[in-house]
């Protein structure tokens, strides 16, 4: 089950459901609004994947990477967290970041989600001054790209 419902009022950023005036069964809409609040809320990773783990356990979440098959079909650069019982299909906002705990990287949401690139530490010889300018650009620009500099 990809969707489980479709909500016709819902939050700007994160699309999550608001209640409506005389709604019956209003625990479905305040779990799933809750249910992705805590996927949202320091979001963390399992990692990232083209479909759906054998096995998740429930608070798993992963980024759905290119090209998704099966129930992550039709969702890749989504969050796709695993309740017990469903996935729920989160929408990244703009600028956010989360931690993929299988690689202990820092990723971050730019139209698409985006990891510091690695870069190898100066070595010595007659080109230090080089070599040491190439490694602060590059240091540079990884903290451009994850918005702690500008």
């Amino acid at each position: 089950m990809s969707d489980p419902a479709s909500f016709t009022d819902t939050s700007a950023r994160h699309g999550l459901p608001y209640l409506f005036a005389g709604q019956a069964q209003k625990e479905f809409t305040v779990n799933e609004a809750l249910a992705r609040i805590d996927a949202l809320l320091h979001p963390v990773v399992t990692g990232r994947l083209t479909s759906e783990p054998a096995a998740p356990a429930a608070g798993d979440c992963y980024i759905v990477l290119a090209p998704a098959t099966d129930e992550f079909a039709g969702h890749e650069d989504r969050m796709a967290s695993w309740d017990g019982q469903q996935w729920t299909f989160l929408d990244p906002a703009e600028g956010m970041m989360v931690r993929d705990a299988s690689t202990g990287t820092q990723l971050v949401y730019t139209a698409g989600w985006l990891e510091a690139p690695s870069f190898a530490d100066p070595a010595g010889g007659t080109t230090v001054d080089v070599e040491a300018r190439d490694a602060i650009t590059a240091l540079a620009d990884a903290l451009r790209n994850f918005g702690i500099i500008s």
